[in-house]
């Protein structure tokens, strides 16, 4: 079995540590960039995925991260705000990112067959080279519905498509960013039979809420029992998506350490706030160990977003302090 095969066959916590420590070696030896950056450190061969170096993820703004001999079927930018510098992530397979986003939309979201999909993402539409724009139409198109479709800020618009949708008898999932969803909240637009996923970011459009306050309002004007979030970034080909209680599941290929914020080699317990060390072994041919500037919180095989260092850049990707 290869190794891409082996990282989406993962069922248990033993086989992602083996294939965790694989990819490790591949990517140490065909990544130059996080190969220097091992080196770097001095330290000795990971034992356990706690012993593996995580790379800043500040590198994807000045450099890129690709293994050797291949060269990018996508090119993904981060989104911001004007005159920010964007992160830069080279894709080599776009059929590896396909398979992982699909599988986990079917496994927390249900098959996109039975959905009809509305993308309420116009910073993202507008800017360009969006990760999320290139997933969710990915799965527009497998929902095969003439309805789904990307809509930008015309919130009429959103209203007669749920309404359309609803009467299909489908499922209806709105992907929203936050900024967007909130304006279409303050109409008293009732969505009440759709899953809402937000998908974060203000954008310097509003002022910035804790996720609670955000999902509070979203709840109350669109109606809805509760509000879902989709946490994902440039930087990665996997995503995770939140229950009712905030709590958010990673595909099985994907896994969340909380470091300690002054010892990127520490990690705090499970229930204390640290900084968010991502592995995402489906970014096979770019870098798998990723540390963000994320804070979270572990609550047994689940995760919280807790919000952002202080000195981070505002992005798009589900970063709120909390």
């Amino acid at each position: 079995m290869n190794l891409e095969e082996k990282i989406f066959s993962i069922s248990n916590s033993d086989e992602f540590c083996s294939v965790a420590l694989e990819v490790y070696r591949f990517q140490k030896e065909n990544c130059q960039v996080y190969g220097e950056f091992i080196r770097s450190m001095g330290r000795p061969d990971p034992i356990t995925v706690k012993d593996i170096p995580f790379l800043p993820i500040s590198f994807f703004k000045n450099t890129d991260i690709l293994a050797r001999d291949l060269l990018p079927e996508l090119t993904f930018l981060s989104s911001g705000t004007t005159g920010m510098e964007r992160s830069r992530h080279l894709v080599a397979k776009s059929s590896v990112y396909i398979r992982s986003f699909v599988h986990t939309y079917r496994k927390y979201m249900g098959d996109p067959e039975n959905h009809v999909i509305l993308a309420l993402l116009p910073n993202y539409t507008e800017q360009g080279h969006s990760s999320l724009v290139y997933m969710v139409e990915h799965l527009i198109q497998l929902s095969g519905s003439p309805l789904s479709r990307f809509m930008l800020q015309d919130l009429n618009e959103v209203k007669n498509s749920y309404d359309k949708a609803i009467l299909t008898g489908r499922k209806v999932i709105v992907f929203g960013v936050s900024y967007a969803l909130l304006d279409l909240a303050e109409t008293g637009t009732d969505l009440s039979q759709a899953i809402i996923i937000e998908t974060g970011g203000m954008k310097g459009r509003r002022r910035e809420r804790t996720k609670e306050e955000l999902h509070k309002e979203l709840i109350q004007g669109l109606k809805v029992p509760f509000v879902s979030s989709e946490y994902g970034m440039t930087e990665l080909l996997s995503q995770a998506y939140s229950d009712k209680d905030g709590l958010f599941t990673c595909p099985n290929w994907m896994q969340i350490l909380c470091r300690d914020v002054n010892d990127p080699f520490h990690y705090v317990a499970e229930g204390k706030t640290g900084g968010m060390n991502l592995i995402d072994l489906a970014n096979l041919y770019s870098c798998s160990f990723i540390a963000t500037q994320d804070l979270g919180r572990i609550e047994g095989s689940s995760f919280r977003i807790m919000g952002r260092f202080d000195h981070a850049d505002l992005r798009g990707c589900n970063l709120m302090v909390e």
